[in-house]
């Protein structure tokens, strides 16, 4: 069975100190740095926001520490630029000043094209895995097997209930907010020719700028070869990070080796798993369920738990199977992202302690988990 790499990029906010609101500092933030890390630390879509990205690993412990480095490099680029760095999928209150757009040709395009889509309800930040060495036609074979349990993974990593000032009632609202976006959603089920012809008549049609526009929940990537997953909430905890990455990584190694055998996918109701999605995004593991392929609903934790098993050979295979199991024991006591905001404003009484309780783990690491 092959131990796959896998990388994370993750998307943060910057806000202010005073109103903890977004600001568009990425520019110096990410110019200070930039000496120092390279083309780890990218501007997003808005100036109000930093990427970092991983290198790939086949080492959990290795990618555990290179997020605590990204992280605590850049936010303290941002302490000194007068902001906090800050690991919320959605601004927990809304912006007080314009929201810009980077500088870039690209940027603007999509600006100009999608003008409709942009502003502070639409700021949104996300983790996205990255699985290989895979060439597409092994990444589609996987995504198509893979594609039931995506709505597992965002279950476990819903980290923004609160949006520009409110309780959306959602865990995830991030994937809402996200929605209106072309192709954002669950992958269809295609081979390599069939992706070719469905991608390139978005472009042509002029539904997508390029591929990179491509939003699915599982793509191929077209800059690296792996297939990247988009269905998570960034997340300040870095164990919820590190626990999702190895997670995914434990079962495509496992979907992947019957892929190659041949075995054929699974092929769930497209509103099946669009229903499994949403489920997902409104109640994280605190709620029901869907398994978009029986269409029936469970509690939540029993997907999870089914995902565990089924993830099983890969995780062994990877040395990652006590980990994933000793970070799910801790998340399942402690809460998604999402229910450590509603508990941080039930202790603190207001969204400013909301925001700062994310600042603050964003750029702290707690001791990394014994193999």
């Amino acid at each position: 069975m092959d131990v796959l790499t896998m990388g994370v990029e993750e998307e943060y906010l910057l806000v202010d100190r005073v109103g903890r609101t977004p600001v568009n500092r990425a520019p110096e933030v990410i110019g200070a740095v930039t000496g120092q890390l390279g083309d780890q630390v990218q501007a997003e879509f808005y100036n109000a926001q930093v990427e970092v990205c991983t290198q790939p690993t086949a080492d959990r412990a290795d990618l555990r520490e290179q997020l605590a480095r990204l992280r605590g490099t850049v936010a303290r680029s941002a302490s000194d630029a007068g902001c906090l760095l800050v690991a919320s999928a959605v601004p927990v209150i809304a912006p007080q000043e314009p929201l810009t757009v980077t500088d870039c040709e690209r940027y603007r395009r999509m600006a100009r094209r999608f003008s409709s889509l942009v502003g502070p309800s639409r700021l949104v930040c996300g983790c996205h895995v990255h699985v290989g060495t895979l060439d597409r036609r092994r990444a589609l074979n996987l995504s198509n097997h893979i594609r039931p349990w995506l709505p597992v993974f965002q279950s476990l990593t819903g980290n923004s209930p609160f949006s520009c000032g409110r309780d959306t009632g959602f865990d995830s609202w991030r994937s809402v907010a996200f929605s209106c976006w072309p192709t954002v959603g669950p992958p269809p089920l295609l081979d390599e020719p069939g992706y070719l012809e469905y991608v390139d008549g978005l472009i042509g049609s002029g539904v997508l700028l390029d591929r990179r526009m491509l939003y699915w929940y599982a793509r191929p990537s077209e800059h690296v070869p792996t297939l990247e997953f988009r269905v998570s909430d960034v997340n300040a905890d870095l164990d919820t990070v590190v626990l999702l990455a190895a997670l995914i990584r434990g079962l495509a190694g496992t979907l992947l080796a019957e892929a190659d055998a041949g075995v054929p996918p699974p092929q769930p109701a497209t509103a099946m798993l669009r229903k499994a999605h949403e489920l997902a995004a409104a109640h994280g593991i605190d709620g029901p369920g869907l398994d978009p392929v029986s269409g029936l609903e469970h509690p939540a934790v029993l997907l999870v738990e089914r995902l565990l098993d089924r993830a099983a050979p890969g995780l062994d295979a990877a040395g990652d199977l006590y980990a994933v199991h000793s970070l799910w024991d801790g998340l399942r006591r402690q809460g998604t992202g999402a229910s450590r905001q509603r508990a941080a404003l039930e202790r603190t009484g207001s969204l400013r302690g909301v925001v700062d309780s994310l600042a603050v783990s964003t750029a702290t690491a707690a001791a990394p988990l014994a193999h």
